[in-house]
């Protein structure tokens, strides 16, 4: 790759020198790009964009991400970005979600499918919220038998085996038909 080419995540100006423009986002004191290509640098408009061929959506700060959880850690969850704003995403990105301060047992489980809303970009590090009451898991399976769950309240029970296991559940939970790839 030349000099003029860059790829997602790698720094092409300053924010002291430019603004963001096409295909870049604002991270701290650089300015980055979101998609593999040639960087355009406008010194007339201050502009740093770059120039691509493939569109990878970066989701930006207020977008709402459907995605499936990959990773349950004890106080956050690794999502699977899989749709940005209800349109299908091809990139393999993740986000990441702090659920410390949420009281639950469980926020969400591997392989649940969630909606999140993305609250910033830190260090390379897309961050999401799971907080309001339209957002959090949209589908899962009982964890016991991977039996079909309906709501209770605020946690969902198996039809088959009668679990019960407590999730931070969307208000769209149970809305939609998902199939999931195992």
């Amino acid at each position: 790759m030349n000099e003029n080419q860059k790829i997602p995540g790698e720094k092409i100006a300053q924010i002291e020198e430019y603004l963001p423009g096409d295909n870049t986002f604002e991270d701290d004191e650089s300015i980055r790009a979101t998609t593999i290509g040639e960087i355009n640098l406008d010194s007339s408009e201050r502009l740093a964009s770059v120039n691509s061929q493939t569109q990878i959506t970066v989701p930006k700060i207020g977008d709402i991400i459907i995605g499936v959880v990959e990773a349950n850690l004890p106080s956050m969850i690794a999502i699977m970005i899989k749709y940005v704003n209800g349109k299908k995403v091809v990139a393999d990105l993740e986000c990441i979600c702090v659920t410390r301060h949420i009281r639950k047992k469980n926020i969400a489980l591997a392989k649940d499918v969630v909606k999140v809303e993305i609250i910033s970009h830190i260090n390379g590090t897309i961050h999401a919220s799971i907080d309001s009451q339209e957002l959090g898991v949209l589908f899962t399976k009982c964890r016991k038998c991977f039996g079909t769950v309906v709501k209770m309240r605020d946690a969902v029970k198996c039809k088959d085996c009668g679990w019960i296991d407590d999730r931070k559940l969307s208000l769209d939970f149970g809305k939609s038909d998902f199939i999931t790839q195992n």
